[in-house]
């Protein structure tokens, strides 16, 4: 997909935890329950005692609200309190909550209470109701008692780089990249155990068919999920490698951005929680063979960028970006060194270069961008367990930086 550069941005066609499956087996009780296997891509809980509970109505004066947090790797943690339903009608609204820092790697044990401020609201697709109420996730952020940011929270950090440029109508369309495996987490889906497919890249790419597609229920599920939340997914599609996915959020202004990615990981987990498949955000999850890694490409326009001339801005933005090519790459992700090599689609992560329509350069003009003469641009480099929220920031800062020298864009012949 493209971006539109007249009117809309759509994003192009992305570390998290392992869950922790037991390994044992037993025989089924008189529930049809057991315990879950490690090789397993469901789940074998009998859904008749799942819906039991879940068929249960919510009192009408109260909601369940999931409080979402990043946690010192990166990673989504939650926990859930019951508010009053009128709590739930704005971030305003919301009170306050805390969590034990000792146990997520933000706060030592002698002092460990670290404070959630609530940030985005979302409609909870995982309790929905019949009633008139929504049960709600909500995105947080994280803070001392004294009400200073944690060094983990980087959500305050990006803020400041967007505070008082809201004139700049920045959007951002970010590509969420991520692979699926067996409980295992060594054999993706579609992989034979312990071996590699017989078929190189090429026909799993957007792919139908049995033997090319793996994960598609998966991902469609975690599509409808984002949809009802109020996420801005713009679509999804399967990657160049099989059992590897990809799905879009965006357009979204400024440190929204953040929000509804990060939030989206977190539903993206909880969803392959009840398929019992293992998700992982890593850059290059299978080093041996030849085998693409996963990125979170990530597409940006300013309202100048859109408009009239916006090429040139593009142009200029690019520079900047050139110019700290270091400083970016610094927080683009960990183990990402093992997926800019130069190779599978992606530029070397030790040299800055840009073209048109070029997917083996750091930043990609689109052909439609280049002949319209105005756009957006978009950020090759980032991986796929990039933080959003630093990735955006970081961007919105070097952009709006000084001018920077200019870069002869990359001939199509060097990719």
């Amino acid at each position: 997909m493209k971006f539109t550069s007249a009117v809309a941005l759509v994003a192009c066609v992305a570390q998290t935890s392992a869950f922790a499956p037991v390994a044992n087996q037993r025989q089924g009780s008189s529930l049809n329950a057991q315990i879950l296997g490690r090789t397993t891509g469901q789940s074998p809980l009998d859904p008749a005692v799942i819906a039991r509970y879940k068929d249960l109505p919510f009192p009408s004066d109260s909601i369940l609200a999931e409080y979402v947090w990043v946690d010192a790797d990166g990673n989504t943690r939650s926990k859930t309190r019951t508010l009053p339903a009128s709590k739930g009608d704005s971030v305003e609204s919301l009170p306050k909550w805390n969590f034990d820092g000792s146990s997520t790697g933000q706060a030592p044990g002698d002092d460990s209470e670290v404070i959630l401020r609530p940030c985005r609201i979302f409609k909870d697709p995982f309790r929905p109701r019949n009633d008139d109420l929504d049960n709600i996730l909500v995105m947080c952020d994280t803070w001392t008692p004294a009400g200073e940011p944690l060094a983990t929270n980087a959500r305050a950090v990006a803020m400041e780089a967007f505070e008082g440029k809201d004139d700049e109508e920045i959007w951002f369309g970010m590509e969420q990249e991520f692979t699926l495996f067996n409980l295992d987490e060594r054999t993706p889906l579609g992989w034979p155990e312990g071996g590699m497919p017989t078929r190189p890249q090429g026909p799993y790419y957007c792919s139908v068919g049995p033997e090319n597609s793996f994960g598609r229920d998966i991902t469609d599920a975690m599509y409808k999920a984002c949809l009802y939340a109020g996420i801005e997914i713009s679509g999804t599609n399967g990657e160049v490698m099989p059992g590897q996915q990809e799905y879009q959020v965006g357009p979204c202004i400024g440190i929204d951005a953040g929000d509804q990615l990060m939030m989206s990981r977190y539903i993206l987990q909880r969803v392959c929680e009840d398929f019992q498949v293992f998700c992982t955000l890593h850059p290059k999850p299978i080093v041996d063979g030849d085998w693409n890694g996963a990125g979170m490409h990530t597409n940006v326009s300013t309202k100048s960028m859109r408009e009239e001339g916006g090429l040139e801005d593009i142009k200029k933005a690019i520079y900047k970006l050139g110019e700290k090519h270091s400083e970016h790459i610094a927080v683009y992700g960990e183990g990402n060194e093992l997926r800019l090599t130069g190779l599978h689609e992606t530029a070397s992560i030790d040299q800055f270069c840009f073209g048109v329509a070029n997917r083996g350069a750091s930043i990609r003009i689109g052909r439609d961008t280049w002949d319209e003469g105005k756009g957006y641009f978009e950020d090759r480099r980032p991986s796929s367990n990039a933080d959003p929220y630093v990735v955006t920031g970081k961007i919105m800062k070097t952009i709006m930086g000084p001018e920077a020298p200019e870069i002869t864009p990359m001939d199509k012949a060097e990719a």
